[in-house]
């Protein structure tokens, strides 16, 4: 049996512990990976931060957090078909499931069960490093485009048939962001998103036709001016304040009105009596955009960032994304930014994380 260890949460808002964790064997449908590298999500600084009241109130510490990973498979478990022992795989870490709610599925350890429908082989020619930027944020943007609660779109393919609407895609050059360009337009979709200018090209190169620059403060007509003649998709929101300007480029554009929040409208950066504050900020913008959504005719929805149960993983994980990657179709996004090696790092990566980073994902490699 491998000996494991972790980087332990052992309570509320503290800092990460080193210790011995347990080896667990997985089950029907599950894999084991020998973690290789894993990558740091705001959410990691979020909870620890904040604390778990507002979500995953069901967690016991002490506890293993963590989503992204990527390795070596060690074990597979009965049912597992697509993956075996020794394929190099990048995955979703699902430890904060509620009816999973167990530190071995968590990714800051070494050894981490993931469920194979949520996880995809990666070619021989990528780094963990670069393979571990995806799971989360890929997973994220999947849900939004393609759960039928969500936006409903047609699922990606390698070969594109076009589909003839544009989906507005606000905070393109987020982690999100860049996954979900590329899988809209893998769905066949024409996407307009919006950067900072420095990110123009990038997203550009990943498939947007148009892209915007969010900080002008006349985006939304530009946006409403170049959807006129397309018919809308729907929008994606990523970021602060973006549901409310796609709330008004839908307002105003011709074909699906649904816009799927990634985002919560809380502040990113609460300093003093954070919880009030943070409460206070969720009910009046959720106020806010109802009442706008209702009267200009427009649904919405927050994105769960799991398809643990859900048949859109199998078809990005399992049926899209292994050859994407291997023909260089679908690109890892955004570049990692590695800020250590081992176990004892993760905790550094986390404050980095929190500081700020544009278009690269914090990445700690367990090599």
């Amino acid at each position: 049996m491998p000996n494991n260890s972790a980087a332990w949460m052992p309570g509320p808002k503290q800092q990460l512990q080193v210790r011995e964790a347990p080896y667990t064997k997985p089950g029907p449908g599950e894999i084991v990976v020998r973690n290789r590298a894993v990558a740091i999500n705001p959410i990691n600084w979020i909870l620890q931060t904040n604390g778990t009241a507002m979500a995953f109130g069901w967690i016991k510490y002490p506890f293993v957090f963590g989503s992204d990973v990527a390795g070596e498979v060690v074990q597979v478990g009965e049912q597992v078909t697509r993956i075996k022992v020794g394929d190099r795989v990048t995955g979703q870490a699902h430890s904060v499931e509620k009816d999973i709610n167990n530190s071995a599925y968590g990714g800051f350890q070494q050894y981490t069960i993931l469920l194979e429908r949520n996880t995809a082989t990666i070619p021989e020619n990528m780094s963990f490093e670069s393979a571990t930027v995806l799971p989360l944020t890929l997973t994220t943007a999947a849900a939004g485009l393609f759960e039928k609660s969500q936006l409903n779109l047609e699922y990606p393919q390698l070969e594109a048939k076009p589909t003839g609407k544009t989906l507005l895609v606000w905070g393109g050059s987020t982690s999100v962001g860049l996954n979900a360009i590329q899988l809209a337009v893998a769905a066949g979709y024409d996407v307009i998103s919006t950067s900072s200018p420095r990110n123009f090209n990038l997203l550009k190169s990943l498939g947007a036709s148009e892209v915007f620059d969010y900080n002008d403060p006349k985006v939304v007509d530009a946006i409403v001016e170049a959807m006129k003649g397309r018919i809308s998709a729907g929008a994606i929101a990523i970021g602060e304040n973006s549901m409310f300007r796609c709330l008004d480029v839908l307002g105003r554009s011709k074909g699906d009105k649904h816009m799927a929040m990634a985002t919560f409208p809380i502040p990113s950066q609460p300093k003093r009596f954070a919880l009030l504050q943070t409460i206070y900020c969720y009910v009046t913008s959720m106020i806010s955009i109802t009442i706008k959504s209702k009267l200009r005719g427009i649904t919405t929805s927050f994105i769960w960032g799991s398809l643990a149960h859900s048949p859109v993983g199998e078809a990005v994980y399992a049926k899209y994304l292994p050859e994407a990657l291997a023909t260089g179709k679908f690109r890892a996004a955004p570049e990692p930014l590695v800020a250590g090696e081992g176990l004892e790092a993760i905790q550094g990566a986390i404050d980095l994380q929190k500081k700020g980073v544009s278009a690269k994902k914090v990445v700690v490699s367990l090599n």
